[in-house]
């Protein structure tokens, strides 16, 4: 039987912006095969970092591993947008100075959920937050490139969450930044369907949508 287990932040541990209304680990856990389980060790607010505190609560029988995490790293170098650069050459610089610390924290965060031995995906960072701005998503471009290069070097399968989660109801009215009932039900289908559908014996970096 198969027991898939979510690591990562408030994009799985989203019950306190979803009250009275199934959250995404209770959606994935409906839409699995008759028999399988799903067990959340993501947390709200956590970090790329943070994910080394989680591995260790992977149950042992975990059969496939899902990871959804960087947004909060975005939201914190956030700040840089807000500083003043001579010129837009200026400005890229100091992002890429972030985003190079970034995808050293991601290829290491991703090494050691690997090193579990477990069948393993990633999700990049959704950017159709009602209230972001364009520079906003400008930047997002170069963290969501850091996941999407980083999955296709492990050879594992990316869910693309800014498809997925493309609407304005797809986020919780009590924080625009994370998924409502609507987004984590679409969140939890992209799950369900790479857990049964993808061949994790190659190394195929699929896109799911």
């Amino acid at each position: 039987m198969g027991h898939v287990v979510l690591l990562g932040d408030s994009i799985f541990d989203n019950a306190r912006y979803v009250p009275d209304r199934p959250p995404v680990i209770e959606q994935v856990r409906r839409g699995l095969p008759p028999g399988w389980t799903g067990t959340l060790v993501a947390v709200d607010g956590h970090t790329v970092e943070d994910v080394a505190a989680q591995v260790p609560r992977v149950p042992g029988g975990a059969s496939h591993l899902v990871v959804s995490v960087g947004g909060n790293n975005a939201l914190m170098a956030s700040g840089l947008l807000r500083e003043p650069a001579a010129t837009v050459g200026a400005a890229l610089a100091v992002l890429a100075e972030a985003l190079g610390d970034f995808r050293t924290a991601y290829d290491t965060m991703l090494g050691r959920v690997r090193a579990l031995g477990k069948p393993t995906a990633v999700c990049t960072i959704y950017d159709a937050i009602p209230v972001l701005g364009a520079a906003e998503r400008a930047a997002l471009a170069g963290f969501n490139d850091i996941i999407s290069r980083a999955a296709a070097r492990a050879g594992v399968p990316l869910i693309d969450l800014r498809v997925i989660c493309d609407a304005a109801d797809d986020y919780s009215p009590l924080s625009p930044i994370e998924p409502s009932v609507v987004g984590g039900a679409k969140i939890a289908e992209a799950i369900c369907r790479l857990v049964r559908a993808h061949d994790f014996t190659k190394r195929d970096c699929a896109v799911y949508v």
